[in-house]
C-alpha cells in the first residue's frame, strides 16, 4: 500500500469522524428548541424567590385576622389580695346609735380580696381598625412589588446565558464548516503531492491547520455543554437547544426612538405602592385623633363589694357587677402628630425621588441600547457583502494553488479570513438580537 493511498484513507476517516462529531452535536441540539420567553418564565417559576408570594399572602392574612379581633370583646381576669392601713368606718355618733340598736358596725376589714372579670367591647374606634388593615394590605402590596422587582432581575441573567449559547452554537457549526473547507483543500493538496505538483510540507501545513481548528472545536463544544448545563439548572428543566429569535418577531417600536417608548417596569409599580403606603399611614394618624366609644362590664366576687354598709356589718364576700358605656378621647397623639406627618412626607418624597432616579437612569440605558441596535443593524448590512467577497477570494486562492501560483499558507490565510467574516456576521447578529431583547427587558415590553 503506497503512502498516498494511506493518506487518502486517513483523510476519509477524518472526514467521517468530523461528520460524527457534528452529528452528535446536531443530535443533542436538534430536539425541541426552547425560546427565550419560555426560558425566562421557567426561570421565574424555578427560582426559590417565587415562594415568597405565598409567604407574603399567608403573613398578611394572619395579620388581618389579628387586627379584626379588635372588634371582639376583650376579656381579662384577675385575683387580688390586699391590706389597707385605713378603711372606711361610720362616724362615731352613727356607730354608737347603731350599737344601741344591737347592730355591730366595726367598719371594713383591712384585709381585702377579690377575683373578677373585666369585659371591654369597642363600639366605635374612629376608623382605626379599618385604617390599620389598609396599612397591612398596602405593606403586603409593597412586599409583593419588591418581589416582582427581584424576580424581574432574572430576565437579564437569562438573556446573557441564552444569547451566549446562541453564539456558541453558531461557532460550533462554523467551526465544522471550516473543517470541511480545510479537509477539501487538504484532499486537493494530497492529490497534488501524489501528482508531484506540491510538497509534502504543504500537506503537513494544511493538515496542521485543520487539526488546530478541530482542537478548537473540542473547546467550543465543551463551553457549549457547560453553558447549557448552567441554563438548565437555572430554569429547572433540561435544555437541549435554544431557538434563535427573529427580528421580525420583535416590536418594531424598539427599533425606533427609545424616548417615545412607554415604560412598564415593575420598579415603577413598587414606587407607586410605596407612595400609597404613606397615604394609608397618614390615615392611621388621623384615626388616632378621633374619640372612641365602648361598652364595658365588670364583675367580681370578694370583699369588700359595692355595698359598703353591708360589708361593715358582715365581713363576708359577695358578688358584685357593673355595666355601662365609656366615651374617651385621647389627645396624646397630638404631641407627636407634626413629627409623624413630617416623617411620612419624607418617606413619600424618598419614593418619588427614587422613581425619578430610576426613570432617568432607565432612559439613559434604553437610549444607549437603541444606539447599539442601530449600530449592529448597519454592521450587519456590510457583513453579507464582506462574506461574499471573502468567499470569492478563497475560491480564487484554491484555483491559484492548483495552478501553483500561490502556496498553501496563502490559501489557509484566505480560508481563515472567510471564516472570520462569517464569525463576525454571527457575532453582530447575536449582538443585535441581544441588544433588542435587553431593551425589551429595560422597558418590560
Amino acid at each position: 500500500m503506497t503512502q498516498h493511498h494511506i493518506v487518502s484513507q486517513w483523510l476519509g476517516i477524518m472526514a467521517k469522524m468530523s461528520g460524527m462529531v457534528l452529528g452528535l452535536f446536531v443530535t443533542l441540539t436538534s430536539s425541541y428548541a426552547q425560546s427565550l420567553e419560555e426560558c425566562q418564565q421557567a426561570a421565574e417559576q424555578n427560582y426559590p424567590l417565587i415562594r415568597q408570594y405565598g409567604l407574603i399572602e399567608q403573613t398578611t392574612k394572619a395579620t388581618l385576622d389579628n387586627i379584626d379581633k379588635g372588634w371582639l370583646p376583650q376579656l381579662s381576669t384577675y385575683a387580688q389580695v390586699a391590706a389597707q392601713n385605713r378603711v372606711a368606718n361610720l362616724p362615731d355618733y352613727l356607730a354608737k346609735s347603731a350599737q344601741t340598736s344591737g347592730i355591730n358596725t366595726g367598719g371594713l376589714r383591712k384585709e381585702q380580696y377579690k377575683i373578677g372579670v373585666d369585659v371591654q367591647q369597642v363600639i366605635y374606634d374612629g376608623g382605626l381598625i379599618r385604617q390599620q388593615k389598609e396599612v397591612v394590605r398596602k405593606q403586603s402590596e409593597v412586599q409583593a412589588a419588591q418581589n416582582d422587582v427581584n424576580l424581574y432581575a432574572l430576565r437579564q441573567r437569562v438573556n446573557d446565558l441564552y444569547f451566549g449559547l446562541l453564539l456558541l452554537q453558531d461557532k460550533v457549526m462554523m467551526n465544522h464548516d471550516l473543517q470541511q473547507v480545510l479537509l477539501s483543500s487538504e484532499q486537493k493538496v494530497a492529490n497534488m503531492v501524489k501528482g508531484g505538483t506540491a510538497a509534502t510540507s504543504d500537506l503537513d501545513a494544511i493538515r496542521a491547520e485543520r487539526m488546530s481548528v478541530r482542537q478548537n472545536s473540542v473547546e467550543l463544544v465543551s463551553q457549549h455543554s457547560a453553558l447549557m448545563r448552567t441554563l438548565s439548572l437555572f430554569i429547572g428543566k433540561p435544555v437541549t437547544k435554544v431557538e434563535k429569535p427573529q427580528i421580525a418577531d420583535v416590536d418594531n417600536a424598539l427599533l425606533g426612538d427609545a424616548t417615545l417608548l412607554s415604560n412598564n417596569r415593575p420598579e415603577l409599580s413598587l414606587f407607586q405602592k410605596q407612595i400609597a403606603l404613606t397615604d394609608a399611614q397618614k390615615n392611621v394618624l388621623e384615626s388616632r385623633l378621633r374619640p372612641t366609644l365602648g361598652a364595658f362590664a365588670q364583675g367580681f366576687y370578694g370583699y369588700p363589694g359595692y355595698d359598703l354598709f353591708r360589708d361593715m356589718m358582715h365581713h363576708t364576700p359577695s358578688l358584685n357587677g357593673i355595666i355601662g358605656l365609656k366615651f374617651s378621647w385621647n389627645i396624646g397623639a397630638l404631641y407627636t402628630r407634626k413629627n409623624d406627618q413630617a416623617v411620612l412626607n419624607l418617606q413619600r418624597q424618598n419614593a418619588e425621588n427614587a422613581r425619578d432616579v430610576f426613570l432617568f437612569n432607565n432612559k439613559l440605558q434604553t437610549t444607549q441600547q437603541s444606539e447599539d441596535i442601530q449600530k449592529y443593524r448597519k454592521l450587519q448590512q456590510q457583513d453579507d457583502e464582506i462574506i461574499r467577497l471573502r468567499t470569492n477570494v478563497r475560491k480564487a486562492a484554491e484555483s491559484k494553488l492548483s495552478h501553483g501560483i500561490i502556496d498553501v499558507n496563502a490559501l489557509v490565510k484566505e480560508i481563515n479570513n472567510e471564516n472570520s467574516a462569517k464569525i463576525l456576521y454571527s457575532i453582530h447578529e447575536i449582538q443585535l438580537l441581544k441588544a433588542v431583547y435587553d431593551m425589551k427587558t429595560s422597558l418590560n415590553r
